[in-house]
């Protein structure tokens, strides 16, 4: 039975991130109920840790308080592979699916919430895009599944080693970090192909599928779309970056590198060098790292991956622009250039929002948590920009916080995965000004 038409009505007055908020939040009380259910668990779990483990998935963190792979039974794994899946693909697109399935026609209402969804300014290419979406990712996690086959079967038999594959896939692709061994990944921190798929498969998704599509229809780089280029050269910024400041600050530290091979401190520096970008996995013990590494990855953590991608983070856009408005700041040029294009006054001033929103509510998560918990404060800090990152490496503070250090994780992840949705609501929402006011002169610095 479908809905009717005056109940259609009454949403389309609800403001879309209003719906998408309450969208997720049922997805999570949901999850949290289905993971305290006997038949999902080994052992009996609180239904806080429940929650935690759910909030953790549709927000696609990683953050955990439990062990998933010793946890939860197989079906309790599916349910947090298919809260993953949802968080990180975006419900709205799953919705949009299963209305082309059963051949009933995404109306305007439904295209407004899948654009805050799907990060978008303009719904007109949106059925579009979410095609793209679904082919992308299925595509990229079912090869991703079918190579790390190659490295589970063998050790795990065909079971569990194909359960591990399909599952780490598609926690990779959707930047989830979750992971079925109590080490993440560092049972393989010198395996080639781990090294590369699982990084693969992060960094495709969380490049951002408008990226992608443009990548293939574009077919040079000519010819991409100014957002694009800065997507891409952003990103191998920040890949190859990272990965020589790692090597150099941990080569010699005997808690991460110091002990491995020459070829295992290469694969693992460049691992942990793109892992923070939301990914969520480790090879090597994240805790013992230097302080500055440390400081690094908190920055690459905020950072995140590209716009529309399954990453969090205030995207490798905001970030560049930002950088660039101070160039053109010092350089005194009224606007911003890159790849012969012009940033508009309009595009900074969003940046400006999303990054002092960003700063607010990260400061505000440390402080509430410093309060109820007296551990190191780097590490719960660590914590607290990795929730909100939606990132999910950890230095082991998580599971020694008590319930409001676990609600404000909990506040910091869903913040992080739907806040700056909603926040790009309010930024494309234009009005324009009643009464012009007289400039004012403002002496800064």
């Amino acid at each position: 039975m479908f809905p009717s038409r005056p109940f259609l009505a009454r949403l389309a007055r609800i403001p879309a991130p209003a719906i998408l908020a309450l969208s997720y939040s049922t997805l999570i009380v949901i999850g949290s109920v289905v993971l305290w259910l006997p038949v999902s668990t080994v052992e009996h779990v609180s239904f806080a840790d429940a929650l935690f483990t759910s909030a953790s998935a549709v927000t696609v963190t990683g953050l955990v308080v439990v062990d998933p792979g010793s946890t939860f039974t197989f079906f309790g794994q599916a349910v947090i592979a298919f809260l993953i899946e949802c968080g990180g693909l975006g419900l709205m697109t799953f919705a949009t699916l299963v209305f082309s399935a059963l051949g009933i026609q995404v109306g305007l209402p439904h295209r407004y919430i899948l654009r805050e969804d799907l990060n978008q300014t303009s719904i007109a290419s949106l059925p579009r895009l979410v095609k793209t979406v679904l082919k992308v990712a299925f595509a990229f996690q079912a090869a991703g599944a079918v190579v790390l086959a190659f490295v589970f079967v063998p050790e795990f038999g065909w079971a569990q080693g194909l359960w591990y594959a399909v599952f780490h896939a598609i926690s990779a692709f959707n930047n989830a970090g979750f992971a079925l061994f109590p080490d993440s990944l560092s049972q393989w921190v010198g395996h080639p192909v781990v090294n590369l798929i699982v990084p693969t498969l992060f960094i495709i998704g969380g490049v951002g599928f408008i990226v992608l599509e443009d990548i293939w229809r574009q077919r040079g780089w000519r010819r991409l779309t100014a957002h694009s280029k800065i997507t891409l050269a952003g990103t191998a910024i920040l890949i190859v970056l990272p990965f020589l400041v790692f090597a150099a600050l941990e080569w010699r530290n005997p808690q991460t590198l110091a002990e491995l091979s020459t070829g295992d401190k290469l694969w693992a520096s460049w691992f942990q060098a793109v892992t923070p970008r939301t990914a969520g996995f480790n090879t090597i013990p994240t805790g013992g790292m230097h302080d500055a590494t440390t400081l690094m990855t908190m920055t690459l953590m905020l950072i995140g991956g590209g716009s529309t991608s399954t990453a969090g983070g205030i995207k490798v856009t905001t970030f560049f622009v930002l950088l660039l408005a101070t160039i053109a700041f010092f350089r005194r040029r009224s606007t911003p250039h890159v790849f012969s294009r012009s940033i508009e006054a309009e595009d900074i001033l969003k940046v400006l929002a999303l990054v002092t929103i960003s700063s607010l509510v990260i400061f505000t998560g440390i402080f509430i948590a410093s309060i109820s918990h007296d551990g190191e404060f780097l590490n719960l800090s660590f914590e607290v920009v990795s929730a909100f990152g939606t990132t999910g490496l950890s230095r082991g503070a998580t599971t020694e916080l008590d319930s409001i250090g676990r609600t404000v994780i909990i506040l910091m992840m869903f913040l992080g995965r739907v806040g700056p949705l909603t926040l790009g609501f309010f930024l494309a929402t234009r009005s324009a000004p009643r009464v012009r006011y007289p400039k004012g002169r403002i002496y800064l610095g």
